[in-house]
């Protein structure tokens, strides 16, 4: 019997559910699902059976504190670095930059709304994948 994941979607609470789904879809590479600007529910989708997708719901209060569930992303390509400053060029803010003097660790960032995710090393960079 195939493996069915029991996550379906990934949920975030929006202000701006579009904006944020846009930007997460750049950050992923996720297709973002037929949508318009004020839609209260939008959701990101991967071409790849089985993964979770990115739902963005519209909630009237703003994030106050600090996530108690983030994600932590891997560039599939390029590097760390490299992705870090292509985030920065889609919104993104430095929250904490964890990388060592040797290359390791990561840095946590906060999207356009302010959810704190991290990025690590790239799979390039951990030599799983080729260069």
């Amino acid at each position: 019997m195939a493996y069915l994941n029991p996550v379906r979607h990934i949920t975030f609470d929006a202000h701006n559910p579009y904006a944020l789904a846009r930007f997460w879809s750049q950050l992923t590479g996720y297709a973002l699902e037929d949508s318009a600007p004020g839609d209260d529910e939008v959701l990101i989708v991967p071409d790849h059976p089985g993964v979770p997708g990115l739902l963005f719901l519209r909630v009237p209060d703003s994030k106050a504190v600090k996530n108690r569930v983030h994600l932590d992303i891997q560039p599939p390509s390029g590097t760390r670095d490299g992705e870090v400053e292509r985030l920065i060029g889609l919104g993104a803010s430095v929250v904490d930059d964890r990388r060592t003097d040797e290359g390791m660790g990561w840095v946590v960032m906060s999207d356009i709304e302010g959810n704190e995710f991290c990025v690590e090393r790239s799979a390039v960079e951990r030599g799983l994948v080729p260069s």
